[in-house]
């Protein structure tokens, strides 16, 4: 994806000071690569030509697509012809064997690598002379001294010396300890010895008794800053003509950067929409939904947004919307899961995004109006009933027959009955309107109300009784769902048993002989797993299958998608069976299939893996193999693409529950992988046998060697 600015005012505000350094050039120059590339691309080219609209939206500034490009090809050339750009080698640091390299490398790091050296050819010229006079001044004025010292000098307690870099003053000098020039007089070096004088700072002042110099070594530091002073000053000279220069492109520059923000933005929402198998909607602009034979709105396969349907295997729903739905269903039923996700869904279906769905038809609605939980606001002085009255307002005065209006269990804060009468009343009032939508609710008596409604269905969030006990499916039915299992999640949550058992009581004296309800008296241990999982036969026919349909499907691809393809069913052959295993003897819940993922050059990882614990295989430029682990997945590809050689390396991973585990299934893979003719570069790694503390360890699992 293409480098961003960091932000466009500030490259504005850089550029109008005349501040604007190398590395943000570099930046620019970038960007306008990009831009140029999507144009020459007849693939890429005729996204650049959708964007420009979208772009001119953004910024405010209307330029035409030939205006663009050819502005971009102006200022990328005459960036090119000033700046030193990254892979550029001609501008090395000084290098003496006399003097620290920590010296030339704070002298000259500053101004080195900026600006082309052509520019700058006579400041070189200079700057290498000066730094060859310092080195010889060094060698002749403090190396005698230095062998006279390690002649002469008692093992324990003698005068030493070095040659040091006092960063403090910029200067190099002769550092002794315990030396005292005057005993040294008629001994070898005695003409080097009696050059030396104390080092002295800018104010004149002595640095300290051990520090010395000469004044051939002075003259020639001197010269030297003198030199670097005059080469980083023409540095910043031709860094500021260039940003004048480019004050009169600034409007280009914005473009450009706005074009690519968008650009990233859409192709990061379709990357991560397609490795979750998420589509794109059909967006249907018939806004006839008082008609009975409208297409309304048609979710099939919705699954919530924050799950990643490639790794979990979430509840999906169809959605089948022509008119107003009353919904009701149990607590932890998925209601509002429900609601949030057909928000995200139509929201970004009618911006042109991908939506979490199997398939989509979604209406361009005028509006999308979401109602959820209320809270007060004492600054205001209103209770959190007055605040849902206040939004509900809102959305009644706002709302037309080409709305999605979405409410979450209406009327939740106040007393039932008055409650119940006036979500009635308001089912009534967007009934009439005629728009789409869900109101959700506990309160049971709208359904004993004289509802003047024509359009509005009943629908519910199902329940379903397993050994004795009512759970939630979380799947959308038709019909009423009177069911709260209020009782039950109490229990789950640790509400003490009395306390549920006296609640028992209460309500079969008040409500047991109401037919309506379906509450199940007897109350046991609820579980309600919010995933679904394969059982342990399809994760091993996958294990067992995984090597098998290596040759078949690798026969047509190219090397690096087969060394992909290859690797993957090891991974997966060698890992899936242990797991299987671990979870088996830990009696936790059936293991779902194993997933790996490939982040292929130049890509990031997705959001999705912040946090969590991945194995990861990085399939080097040189076909060879290295197996690591981590939980900050990009943070790691990143510190690895900054090696040399491995800027356009591929990644595969696979997410684990916790460290433990990935720390045994990296030290598992290590060990395997080389008898499955992988070559690894970090099999030294594999001796770690006891990393993790997992219940289960390596200790059963055979190493192949």
């Amino acid at each position: 994806m293409p480098l961003i600015l960091s932000s466009t005012s500030a490259l504005v505000k850089l550029l109008e000071l005349r501040e604007v350094n190398h590395i943000e050039f570099c930046k620019i120059k970038s960007l306008l690569d990009d831009i140029l590339q999507m144009y020459r691309s007849p693939e890429l080219n005729a996204i650049l030509k959708l964007l420009m609209d979208p772009t001119w939206v953004a910024t405010g500034l209307k330029i035409e697509l030939e205006t663009l490009v050819n502005e971009c090809k102006t200022v990328s050339c005459r960036i090119g012809e000033i700046i030193s750009l990254e892979g550029e080698k001609d501008q090395k640091i000084s290098s003496y064997t006399a003097i620290p390299n920590e010296f030339f490398e704070d002298m000259e790091s500053s101004w080195k690598g900026r600006i082309k050296r052509i520019h700058l050819e006579e400041e070189f010229a200079e700057v290498d002379e000066a730094a060859e006079a310092l080195s010889i001044a060094v060698k002749e004025d403090f190396l005698p001294i230095l062998s006279r010292i390690k002649a002469t000098t008692a093992p324990l307690g003698g005068p030493k010396g070095e040659i040091l870099y006092s960063r403090e003053h910029d200067a190099v000098w002769f550092k002794g300890k315990r030396f005292v020039p005057s005993v040294w007089a008629g001994t070898p070096g005695e003409e080097q010895i009696k050059q030396l004088k104390s080092a002295l700072d800018l104010k004149g002042k002595k640095v300290g008794e051990e520090w010395y110099t000469t004044l051939k070594v002075e003259e020639a530091l001197a010269r030297y800053h003198e030199a670097g002073e005059k080469a980083k000053t023409k540095v910043l000279e031709l860094l500021r003509e260039l940003s004048t220069e480019l004050q009169t492109k600034i409007n280009i520059l914005v473009f450009a950067s706005m074009l690519l923000v968008i650009a990233k933005a859409l192709f990061g929402h379709v990357s991560e929409g397609r490795r979750r198998k998420w589509v794109f909607p059909t967006l249907n602009r018939c806004h006839r939904f008082k008609d009975k034979d409208a297409d309304g709105m048609k979710i099939t396969g919705l699954s919530p947004y924050w799950f990643d349907a490639a790794h979990v295997a979430a509840i999906q729903n169809t959605v089948d919307m022509k008119s107003l739905f009353l919904l009701t269903g149990p607590n932890g039923g998925g209601k509002s899961s429900l609601l949030r996700s057909i928000c995200a869904a139509a929201l970004l279906g009618i911006c042109g995004f991908m939506v979490p769905a199997e398939s989509a038809i979604i209406p361009h609605f005028d509006s999308i109006m979401l109602h959820m939980k209320s809270y007060d606001s004492p600054a205001d002085g209103k209770s959190s009933f007055q605040i849902e009255m206040s939004e509900i307002r809102s959305i009644i005065m706002g709302a037309s027959s080409n709305s999605l209006v979405l409410i979450d269990e209406i009327c939740r804060g106040t007393e039932t009955a008055k409650g119940t009468c006036i979500a009635g009343s308001v089912i009534e009032t967007l009934d009439a309107m005629g728009c789409l939508g869900i109101v959700s609710t506990h309160l049971h008596g709208i359904f004993d109300l004289p509802l003047r409604t024509k359009n509005a269905v009943y629908k519910a969030m199902g329940t379903e009784c397993m050994d004795g006990q009512t759970i939630p499916t979380w799947k959308l039915i038709d019909g009423i769902c009177k069911e709260s299992l209020a009782f039950e999640t109490a229990q789950r949550e640790g509400i003490p048993k009395p306390v549920i058992q006296r609640a028992e009581e209460l309500y079969h004296s008040v409500y047991a002989k109401d037919p309506l309800r379906t509450y199940q008296p007897k109350i046991k241990h609820l579980t309600a797993p919010a995933d679904v999982h394969v059982s342990d036969k399809a994760t091993e026919k996958q294990s067992d299958d995984a090597e098998e349909a290596v040759g078949p499907l690798t026969e047509s691809l190219n090397p690096v998608e087969k060394l992909h393809m290859e690797v993957e069913n090891a991974v997966i052959s060698i890992c899936q069976k242990w797991l299987i295993e671990l979870y088996r003897r830990k009696n936790a819940l059936e293991l779902s299939a194993m997933k790996c993922v490939l982040v292929a050059a130049r890509e990031q990882p997705p959001p999705s893996v912040i946090g969590n614990s991945t194995v990861y295989l990085i399939l080097r430029p040189d076909k060879n193999l290295y197996v690591g682990e981590t939980d900050d997945l990009e943070g790691r590809i990143r510190a690895h693409r900054l090696k040399e050689g491995m800027q356009n390396a591929s990644f595969l991973y696979f997410l684990v529950p916790g460290k433990s585990i990935a720390c045994q299934l990296e030290t598992l893979l290590i060990n395997q992988l080389p008898g499955k003719g992988f070559h690894l570069i970090n099999v030294a790694d594999g001796k770690h046998r006891n990393f993790g503390t997992s219940d289960l360890l390596l200790e059963n699992v055979p190493l192949v060697r």
